[in-house]
């Protein structure tokens, strides 16, 4: 494997994606292969936006917030870029924490309900299988 380039199948192999994937992200500009013919080479640069995209997705990212975070990177100066991808994460969390808050209270409140339905249950079963 060229340690410069990647074909499109050891993309999908490395990152474990669809072609189909890597060409929606190529169609995104989010991804700009090296087009020789029919055949797509993934420089090391591809490699990286794609761990970010993939890592975006994976926080709950939205490819216009992956876009515009991939935009700002400069060799020389990413403060702009970080600034963004702390503030975008922050936002995430945010929601994610309020989610799961959401979710421990309806779990809270089913447990109960199911625990005031099995006493129920059993009080009205006279098969010693269901109590």
């Amino acid at each position: 494997m060229n340690t410069k380039t990647m074909t499109i199948r050891e993309m999908c192999d490395a990152f474990q994606v669809t072609a189909r994937t890597l060409r929606f992200y190529e169609t995104k500009e989010l991804l700009a292969p090296i087009r020789v013919g029919q055949k797509r080479l993934f420089t090391n640069r591809d490699r990286a936006r794609l761990k970010l995209i993939l890592r975006g997705k994976r926080y709950g990212f939205s490819l216009e917030e992956i876009r515009q975070i991939l935009e700002l990177y400069s060799p020389e100066d990413n403060l702009k870029q970080i600034q963004l991808t702390v503030n975008t994460a922050k936002q995430h969390l945010a929601g994610m924490m309020d989610e799961r808050d959401r979710l421990d209270r309806i779990i809270s409140e089913l447990k109960e309900e199911l625990t005031g339905l099995e006493k129920a249950l059993a009080r009205t079963s006279p098969d010693p299988i269901l109590a």
